[in-house]
């Protein structure tokens, strides 16, 4: 039976082409790619045996148990879960790590139930290195106007006023700040890579003459956009946000306090502003060297009494006291010594109408 095989890998992006990873849950939970859903041909524990098998006994021993593990009623369950994905994305194509025995097996059983699809040919591997050296060569070739600010400018919200940007911490799922974890969490680092790598493949094929990014650090809470990626996306023209602080206080106050305590209820209940507060601490305490001692208890203190008050009455003005001191007295400083430092050059200042009527006159 002849199978069908795809590289066209630049086509799956840019459709958005549903995949089957076939691989076993713990590879796919390492990282896959987006739009993939996990049906795997073997569970861990059989991936498990298997591998011993072949360690000991080579590879016709360690097929021949994998044909024992996954025939019969296994083999009907797995074959079922495809024909009912298939079904609903007749364009999807599925995968293993190398395009070999794993996905070769599972492209045959669907042939034989009556739904033909194709499989990657070379698997994740190949597919993988597809996106890394289309996101360097992109980056590379891409003219990148940078939107720095101080803190609470309001860059994201920026950002999402343009088509051609690219959101890095939305990709992060991470707000890029000690307080900016989301309880929600982020995806592995594979994932991360993977859906940079998306973006960027489509804003090219979108025609757009610069990429439009947030000035970033290397690392965006747990992850880090990689070497030489993060040094192409860093060779643009610098871009200067200007907010009012009490406008700045406002934007914090929506996201890391009111949307922060909604999105917290929901996940922990009655808990959720404690839970919510007891993280705000910690994060107060990851900073309290660079803050000194006397500044990191002032700002403590002046939390805690702003919670107190959030308890007694549901009053939540007085968080944009300590919110106040730790923009004039922390964050303004250190990102004025960054800017000071920076060796990208600063092309516009301005407020956000100002800003963004800049960059679009760049097209």
């Amino acid at each position: 039976m002849k199978q069908l095989l795809t590289d066209d890998f630049r086509s799956i992006v840019l459709d958005s082409r549903p995949l089957i990873d076939v691989r076993a849950p713990v590879e796919f939970e390492k990282g896959s790619f987006p739009n993939a859903i996990n049906l795997p041909l073997m569970n861990n524990e059989e991936r498990h045996l298997i591998g011993i098998r072949y360690k000991e006994e080579g590879n016709e021993s360690a097929v021949a148990l994998g044909k024992e593990l996954i025939d019969g009623k296994p083999r009907e369950e797995r074959t079922a879960k495809w024909k009912a994905f298939v079904r609903k994305h007749p364009d999807t194509c599925l995968f293993c790590f190398r395009g070999g025995q794993r996905s070769q097996i599972s492209q045959t059983w669907l042939a034989e139930a009556g739904m033909p699809i194709p499989r990657l040919e070379g698997g994740y591997k190949a597919f993988r290195h597809f996106l890394m050296a289309e996101s360097e060569r992109i980056a590379k070739e891409t003219p990148t106007l940078i939107v720095g600010g101080r803190t609470g400018s309001g860059k994201t919200l920026l950002l999402h006023k343009l088509q051609n940007m690219i959101d890095l911490e939305g990709l992060a799922n991470h707000r890029g700040s000690t307080f900016g974890r989301k309880i929600s969490g982020q995806p592995s680092q594979i994932d991360f890579e993977n859906r940079l790598a998306y973006a960027l493949i489509r804003h090219e094929a979108l025609g757009y003459k610069h990429l439009v990014i947030e000035d970033e650090n290397h690392n965006i809470g747990q992850l880090y956009i990689r070497n030489p990626l993060f040094g192409y996306l860093r060779e643009g023209s610098l871009i200067i946000l200007e907010t009012p602080v009490s406008k700045r206080i406002d934007i914090i106050m929506d996201e890391y306090v009111k949307g922060a305590l909604v999105q917290y209820s929901e996940r922990y209940g009655d808990e959720g502003p404690q839970q919510w507060f007891d993280d705000v601490i910690a994060g107060l305490a990851r900073i309290q060297k660079r803050l000194g001692s006397q500044r990191y208890i002032q700002i403590k203190e002046c939390f805690s009494e702003a919670f107190k008050v959030q308890q007694r009455n549901g009053g939540l003005e007085g968080h944009k006291d300590w919110i106040n001191i730790l923009l004039e007295e922390y964050y303004d400083p250190m990102y004025d010594y960054q800017i000071e430092k920076s060796d990208i050059p600063i092309v516009f200042r301005g407020d956000e109408e100002a800003v963004i009527e800049y960059i679009r006159s760049r097209r």
